[in-house]
């Protein structure tokens, strides 16, 4: 008998590849969890359409809750939640739902690097080595037994958040695909406590980007290169102007001739 999962997610290449690949291991996928289209992902990053190609149920999360306290027979018999960069918190009703386990599968290294941030505090704060986590997930975010954390080596004088999460997200997948298969083959996944690690919250996040006197520059636009997001900003007049130096100059101007945007 095929293993049973509720895959949640938000849109990015990385999610659907492993979506896509859940299904094609023989998993089966009683609900997909998701944003809705958010209008500037490709196709290529859109859980919803690997779900739609598979005649996946969709839902959302707040849908998915209420199912599970109706008792819907749908959901009775989980045995995986697996969370894949979902941005919310999950709670006790889900957390308790699967025969077997509840994962989160987080692309920094735990337990140094919880929440937010974790490309741009590495490359701040010059690691050597960076990292993708799978864990049991807790009520508290980011804080249940590690399964396992997948290090890798990083230059932080050259990487920037962008190229950090581009190198991160396939070591997640395969990742994920490692861990599913462990579980496929009836290996009970360890349990490993964290102890004490780092948080970082969307406030301290956004203080992070701003510019101080002592900050060294060029490696703080490093730091929060991601375009189309704001990256290392100053503030003047009550606004904040996003910093670009020569180097992000250069990379932009060869993407717009590869495209054609030339005169």
């Amino acid at each position: 008998m095929s293993l049973r999962a509720i895959f949640m997610a938000k849109h990015k290449r990385s999610a659907a590849r492993a979506l896509e690949w859940l299904v094609e291991r023989g998993v089966e996928v009683r609900a997909v969890v998701c944003p809705a289209d958010p209008g500037d992902a490709l196709d290529a990053q859109r859980v919803d359409l690997v779900a739609e190609r598979y005649g996946l149920a969709l839902s959302d999360d707040r849908s998915l809750y209420e199912r599970i306290a109706c008792g819907d027979p749908e959901l009775q018999d989980v045995d995986l939640v697996l969370s894949f960069l979902f941005w919310r918190r999950i709670e006790r009703p889900l957390i308790e739902l699967p025969r077997l386990y509840c994962l989160n599968f987080h692309p920094a290294p735990l337990p140094e690097l919880r929440g937010l941030g974790g490309y741009n505090v590495a490359i701040l704060e010059g690691y050597r080595e960076y990292g993708v986590s799978c864990h049991h997930v807790a009520e508290t975010i980011d804080t249940g037994d590690i399964v396992r954390v997948v290090r890798f080596p990083i230059d932080p004088d050259t990487e920037t958040a962008l190229s950090l999460d581009l190198r991160s997200q396939e070591a997640l997948l395969e990742l994920f695909r490692s861990v599913i298969d462990e579980v496929v083959a009836g290996h009970e996944l360890p349990r490993i406590p964290q102890g004490a690690g780092r948080y970082v919250d969307r406030a301290e996040f956004e203080q992070l980007r701003v510019v101080r006197p002592g900050d060294v520059i060029e490696r703080k636009i490093r730091a929060f290169w991601y375009p189309p997001y704001p990256g290392a900003v100053i503030e003047l007049e009550g606004r904040r102007f996003t910093l670009v130096d020569e180097a992000r100059l250069r990379e932009l101007a060869a993407i717009y001739r590869r495209a054609g945007w030339v005169p």
